[in-house]
């Protein structure tokens, strides 16, 4: 099972909650391994997010399409996971603005 917590952020005040990480506890199967919107303006783009609630595959935020970002915004789906090569363990919740990390001892299986 997956748990997710606050990531300590030293820019912003100590002790902020998300509600959205406990809603976040399962990894959905991604759609795809690509960002469908980038490879319709043919590109392909390699920074991606998942989206915690079903699954979309968008491009990060500093990308040129930010299709995870627009993906949020027109579903309300609040939690993307990093799906970078290196298995980067974290994730964002965008109504709360907050880094999510991994709680120790669970892993996304």
């Amino acid at each position: 099972m997956t748990e997710w917590v606050v990531q300590p952020d030293g820019g912003r005040p100590e002790g902020r909650d998300c509600l959205h990480a406990a809603e976040a506890g399962l990894v959905p199967t991604p759609r795809s391994r690509v960002c469908p919107e980038c490879l319709s303006q043919g590109r392909e783009e390699t920074r991606l997010r998942v989206c915690l609630t079903c699954g979309h595959i968008g491009c990060s935020d500093s990308a040129p399409g930010a299709h995870a970002y627009a993906h949020y915004a027109s579903s309300g789906h609040p939690v993307a996971r990093s799906m970078e090569p290196s298995g980067e363990p974290w994730a964002w919740c965008y109504v709360d603005e907050l880094f999510l990390r991994l709680s120790d001892g669970h892993s996304t299986e």
